[in-house]
Formats: structure tokens, sequence, C-alpha cells
């Protein structure tokens, strides 16, 4: 399992911004976070923190799932600070629940876009072998990256933002996959996480992504970008305690 981890983690460090990216976007916040914005991310980083010490103890056999509170306090506050909020956007929102929900619901009912895998009990109530909860999942991730890709390639072409915002995803999920098999999130047959899941994901994000890009060019969210820095942060640190 370590060397999985160590392997997956150089993936994603190849995958994700620069050390110089990532020192604009940290020059940014100190420079120009408002007093809501501060109170906001200070509450996601005390969430996370917490759920950090309460998984890796664990404080509690059960403490695992909180997680669907988890996720939907996180894309509230994250929402809570977006600006624009037009029909169009509206309706990312709801594609990107259906979407994601639903490319789930295919992948777990016959393994072709994905792989083989099922889900445990961590994210709650499930329809057909699928919790309600992914969609959110997907929902928030898609947001962030999205608002990440904007923000750090403002002039390029929306095509090209919705492609590095996927592979931020993918990226992501790579962190994300031995936490998921470990705390029972889902698990994988012969407990080996496919290639295919990667590419699914990429390919399932893409479209999302476009369509934020596209109609949100100017969409921008520091707490959005900190919430997908502190998952990082979450994933990363469980994968090595």
């Amino acid at each position: 399992m370590s060397s999985y981890i160590l392997e997956h983690s150089r993936f994603f460090l190849r995958c994700c911004p620069t050390n110089n990216e990532l020192l604009t976007i940290i020059i940014m916040f100190k420079k120009k976070l408002k007093p809501a914005e501060t109170r906001a991310i200070s509450v996601l980083s005390i969430l996370y923190l917490v759920g950090i010490i309460g998984i890796a103890l664990p404080i509690h056999p059960d403490f695992i799932r909180l997680t669907p509170l988890n996720l939907l306090v996180s894309l509230g506050v994250v929402l809570a600070f977006h600006r624009n909020w037009n029909n169009t956007f509206y309706i990312f929102l709801v594609i990107s629940y259906l979407t994601g929900f639903c490319a789930e619901l295919f992948g777990v009912q016959t393994g072709l876009l994905f792989g083989d895998y099922t889900y445990g009990s961590t994210l709650g109530f499930k329809l057909w072998g699928t919790p309600l909860m992914i969609g959110i999942n997907w929902v928030m991730l898609a947001y962030a990256t999205g608002v990440l890709s904007n923000t750090l390639l403002p002039q390029q072409h929306w095509l090209l933002r919705a492609a590095v915002a996927a592979g931020f995803m993918v990226a992501l999920d790579v962190l994300i996959e031995p936490v998921a098999m470990r705390y029972d999130f889902w698990s994988w047959k012969h407990d080996m996480v496919p290639i295919q899941n990667y590419i699914g994901w990429f390919f399932v994000a893409l479209p999302l992504l476009c369509i934020f890009t596209m109609t949100q060019p100017a969409a921008r969210n520091k707490v959005a970008i900190a919430l997908f820095i502190l998952q990082v942060i979450f994933f990363l640190a469980l994968n090595l305690l």
C-alpha cells in the first residue's frame, strides 16, 4: 500500500499546479481576502482538521459517517460566495449533480465506465447501490476545479480551462482512492484501481467543466480554491497517517 500511495502521490504532484502557481494563489489570498472569506476558510479549515484527527485516531468508530454532512457543509459554504447566480449557473449545478450520480450509477451497475467497484456505507443512503451524496461530491469538485482553472488561466480558451480543471479532478482522485478503499467509501475488485477509473473521471468531468468555463468565465471564488487545497491536504494526510 505504501508504494501505491507513493506512486500515485507523484502522479498527483505532476498533475497539480506548480509551486509558483500555488505561491501566487497563497499571496493573492493573503492580500485580498475579505473578512467574510477569511471566516469561511477558517471554518472549512477547522472542519477538515477535525476530520483528519477524528478519522485517523479514530475518535469514534462511526465518526467517518459524518462524511455526508461534511460534503453538504463544504458545498454550502463555497456556494455562499458565488457571485453570479443566473440560469446557466443553476443549470450547471443540476446537470453536474445528475451527470455525476448517473455516471456512478451506470458505473456501479455495469463496470463499464470506471471499472468494477461497489459502494460501502460511508457516504450514506444509496439508490440502486449508488449513494445520493456522490452527486454532491461531483458538483463540489467540478465547481472548485473550474474556479481554480479560471483563476490560474484567465486569458486561455474555455476548452483549455475545462481540460485543465478536469485534470485537477483526476489528480485529486488519485489521492482519494486509497482513502476511499480504507474507510469503506467504496471498494474495487482485487483492491486495485484500474487506469480506466481515471480516464472515466476525466471524460465525465470534462463536459461539466466545459459548461462551467464557457458560461462562467468570470467566476472567481477564493473560498472554492481554499476548499480544493484543503481537500488535497485532507486526503494526502490520511494517505500518510
